[in-house]
């Protein structure tokens, strides 16, 4: 990881930069050899995939996985490393990704290794990315790192198409349903008020609800708009806030149904994360530091580094984790026995499988109840705003007869 510092030197000149380190207090401690004393000091903001995971920045999912899956296919037929990025940047659609890959690729002639030249481009390549290229240069098995990196972006990005669909389709009915029913009380509603008003009838209760709805939408809709609009923009800044992303996060996990998904998309992604890493012989502590800061989730996060911490101390992966609370006790119970056997890779690997089998389960069924739910929702609302508008009339007939 990359440190922003602000310090002194002992005869109190001042020193900003940057530093690579594990973790901050490593950071630090590298410093204090270097006799700089640190005043300031935070991990510096990384764009693209190593906040979004794989697909953020300019270099989409489709092209990182093809082009990793193309790379170990070449690497493993023998090809020299240069000519294989020459290869695959010339083919390459992507003008920004082909740009990223000749930089690459002249790094790579220069003698810098292929991890390190990918790691001046974090747009394209993320942390977890880099540190499997490594530990694959150092072990002489970067094609195998390259196949379990394929197989790694492809089950990520399924994930990540589980959460949209569990969150689309209802955000999309409801929206929807807002502006119907906006549409509604703006423009047919009013002209219904003129024609009761004009005949002087006694409105029946729900009328009156509904043309008081209409009255405040045409002469306080925009407000409502300004309002919606400065929540939302509210909501994404208290996001950003650490305590805010705790809190909103916990509320997630806690959230009938979906909490569920969430929690079970959120294991998945760790176990898968994890194995991937240990298995390609990324040391456990960066291992665990790179998965909680891909976890997409705060309290999964602090789970994480917690277990980081006391494995740091000599302590075992599975009792804090199982302290947490975050994490099912099938998952402690099987890295348990993965520990205990010298096969917590495989384990994780398990547990990724099941856990991603049953996140594709719970979607499917949440969609399937979703959509009837949905549809009552959005016919009983703009029903009973028809019906409120019609009980007049049928008041004013019985009258007429």
């Amino acid at each position: 990881m990359l440190f922003e510092y602000t310090g002194r030197t002992r005869s109190g000149e001042a020193r900003t930069g940057e530093i690579k380190a594990m973790h901050r207090e490593e950071a630090i401690a590298l410093l204090r050899k270097q006799n700089i004393v640190v005043t300031a000091i935070k991990e510096k903001e990384a764009t693209g995939l190593s906040k979004l995971s794989f697909g953020g920045g300019s270099v989409s999912v489709k092209d990182l996985a093809v082009f990793t899956k193309q790379f170990s296919v070449m690497i493993d037929a023998g090809l020299p490393l240069v000519q294989c990025l020459e290869a695959l940047a010339s083919q390459q659609e992507n003008k920004f990704f082909q740009k990223t890959l000749f930089e690459i690729r002249g790094d790579v002639e220069t003698g810098m290794t292929l991890a390190d030249s990918m790691e001046k481009h974090p747009k394209a390549f993320d942390n977890l990315y880099v540190n499997m290229i490594a530990a694959g240069e150092a072990g002489g098995i970067l094609d195998i790192i390259m196949q379990r990196l394929s197989v790694y972006i492809e089950k990520a990005y399924k994930l990540r198409a589980a959460v949209k669909s569990a969150l689309v389709y209802p955000t999309t009915v409801f929206s929807f349903a807002i502006i119907i029913v906006a549409v509604i009380l703006w423009k047919v509603i009013p002209a219904f008020a003129g024609m009761f008003k004009s005949m002087g009838a006694e409105l029946p209760l729900p009328t009156r609800i509904v043309v008081a709805m209409s009255h405040f939408m045409v002469s306080f809709g925009w407000l409502l708009i300004v309002f919606v609009v400065l929540m939302v923009i509210g909501l994404r800044q208290y996001y950003k806030t650490n305590g805010g992303r705790h809190m909103i996060d916990g509320l997630l996990l806690k959230a009938p149904i979906l909490g569920t998904i969430l929690r079970k998309i959120a294991v998945a992604r760790f176990s898968r994360t994890l194995s991937t890493l240990v298995s390609s012989g990324v040391p456990i502590l960066e291992g665990l530091y790179i998965t909680a800061k891909t976890s997409g989730n705060a309290i999964i996060e602090d789970a994480v580094l917690s277990t980081r911490k006391s494995v740091e101390e000599g302590k075992t992966v599975s009792d804090p984790l199982k302290d947490s609370g975050a994490f099912p006790p099938m998952v402690t119970q099987m890295v348990t026995v993965g520990e205990s056997t010298g096969a917590l890779d495989t384990m994780l690997s398990k547990i990724a499988d099941f856990y991603e089998d049953e996140v594709d389960t719970a979607v499917a069924s949440l969609m399937s109840l979703m959509e009837p739910v949905m549809i009552m929702f959005l016919g009983g609302l703009v029903g009973g705003i028809v019906v409120s508008m019609y009980l007049p009339i049928f008041k004013i007939i019985t009258l007429v007869k």
